[in-house]
């Protein structure tokens, strides 16, 4: 069975993964996000479900409000005795911890590994009865980068460490070094670390027969003739218990579709791992557009964009900018939200933003919405969010509706009005966008709502460390009782119609 790169067309970035048995397990960065870190479960590398988040809300007050690109970066995932633990590291408050005997069930309070700020990237391996972490630096919290260290707690990562060794310095021969991995094969210990920047970068290898080095260095991937930039942060993983099989995940940035996830082979030769496709015995491989499952198996497994807002359970594809409060939304008759008070005049921090991430070349998508909006300054309506977003709404003035068409930028003034409409005096709304690949680094769209086609061709921008999103929202400048009711929410892939990119 053939698979196409990337397996996974949606911003899971900064991935890890495990293999559990027959089963394989994913985590991800989630920033802000919440609920974060998700997790995923494949059992063939290709085709992956979203089972679980880490983290229901981030225990820091100050992500009761929303905090771009803070939070949840580039957790880590390993099972030892027994448990699954996620090491999550939060580059102003430190290593935090996270464990589960159940991989579908809750995750343990965290607790702190290594307080501080400047830390991110934590990864850990056991050895004679102890556990060593190892982690990169981030330059704009500590001062500095392109170094990795190590600190050491115990078996069951319990103990809080108070210091740490650095062991590796790559400004010469690793600059930008980050993302490591820590294993252990044979007589050595290795780091496996992307290298050179997110959109530039390639894989480092760094081994040594001491958890505290020196280290040797090789490089084992670059993008070469490949259109896959980066190559950037992943994971080595065995495919079973032979030692023999081998296979790497990474993300490559996409710009507006977000840090995408790459399948790639992997061959030991002689003490040192090879990712991609090998010309040289002794050469870098490059990244591969397509190869054989490394597992035999067919699952159909997929993450489902849509949501009928049925069985009162939210999807897990719903992620809010801030820790959720549970009196903005019910999911009686719907995704029932409420117009909870925002009293910015901009969607850049409005914590009640109910998105989703981009997960296809060319899409659409469309949502129906019941409209009990009762006070001035009442509104509900459908975004693309980045850096700069759009978005379409409903919004009640002066005892009347309209409809709206608006744009803005993460830390900008208010937003700007670009079209109004007459009074609005239907009940219900459908709004929908059609969204079409040009290239990496442009998706373009239009909305249409109201029964009318906004005809402006918007371009979709980055989040802060993530890909565009899409959502929808209520909101109101005052205290109201109004809200608005969405019925559906469904995603349609319609790269077939449009023709992939080859």
């Amino acid at each position: 069975m053939q698979y196409r790169n990337p397996v996974i067309l949606s911003d899971y970035s900064d991935p890890d993964v495990i293999r559990v048995g027959d089963d394989f397990y994913m985590v991800a960065s989630s920033f802000n996000h919440v609920p974060g870190v998700p997790v995923l479960h494949s059992k063939n590398l290709v085709e992956w479900e979203l089972i679980n988040h880490v983290l229901p809300k981030i225990p820091f007050e100050r992500f009761n409000k929303v905090c771009h690109g803070h939070g949840a970066w580039a957790p880590s995932i390993r099972y030892h005795g027994g448990k699954f633990y996620c090491l999550i590291p939060f580059p102003d408050e430190g290593i935090f911890v996270s464990e589960t005997s159940d991989i579908y069930g809750k995750w343990s309070p965290l607790r702190p590994l290594l307080e501080g700020k400047g830390y991110e990237d934590p990864c850990p391996v056991w050895y004679n009865g102890k556990c060593y972490v190892v982690f990169a630096f981030v330059k704009s919290r500590i001062g500095f980068n392109s170094e990795l260290a190590v600190f050491e707690t115990d078996e069951n990562l319990e103990t809080a460490a108070e210091n740490y060794k650095k062991i590796y310095d790559g400004h010469d021969l690793s600059p930008n070094i980050e993302g490591p991995k820590f294993y252990r094969k044979g007589k050595y210990f290795y780091i496996l670390a992307p290298a050179g920047g997110v959109k530039t970068g390639w894989q480092v290898a760094l081994r040594s027969e001491n958890i505290y080095g020196p280290y040797q260095t090789k490089i084992i991937m670059v993008q070469g003739s490949s259109s896959v930039n980066g190559p950037h942060q992943g994971a080595l993983i065995d495919l079973d218990d032979s030692g023999d099989r081998w296979a790497f995940m990474h993300f490559q940035d996409m710009g507006p579709y977000g840090r995408v996830v790459h399948l790639q082979p992997a061959e030991w030769r002689g003490d040192w791992v090879f990712l991609g496709q090998c010309s040289d015995g002794n050469l870098p491989g490059n990244p591969v557009s397509e190869g054989e499952y490394p597992v035999n198996v067919k699952t159909g497994y997929c993450i489902n964009l849509c949501d009928e807002f049925e069985d009162g359970v939210l999807s897990r594809v719903w992620q809010t900018p801030a820790n959720r409060d549970e009196s903005w939304y019910n999911l009686r008759g719907g995704l029932h939200l409420n117009c909870a008070y925002y009293g910015g005049n901009s969607l850049s921090d409005l914590p009640q933003l109910f998105m989703q991430k981009v997960a296809c070349l060319n899409f659409s998508a469309k949502t129906k919405c019941k409209l009990n909006l009762s006070e001035d300054g009442d509104e509900a309506g459908f975004a693309v969010f980045g850096k700069q977003y759009a978005y379409v709404c409903v919004v009640r003035r002066d005892g009347r509706n309209y409809l709206e068409i608006r744009k803005g930028e993460i830390g900008g003034s208010d937003d700007e009005t670009l079209a109004k409409s007459q009074p609005y005096d239907d009940g219900y709304v459908a709004f929908q966008i059609s969204a079409k690949y040009e290239n990496t680094n442009k998706l373009t769209y239009k909305f249409t709502f109201g029964g009318t086609a906004f005809t402006h061709k918007f371009y979709a921008s980055e989040g802060v460390w993530t890909g565009a999103k899409i959502g929808i929202y209520a909101k109101s400048s005052a205290q109201s009782k109004g809200y608005a009711t969405f019925k559906f929410f469904r995603v349609v892939n319609t790269d077939a119609r449009v023709g992939k990119e080859k």
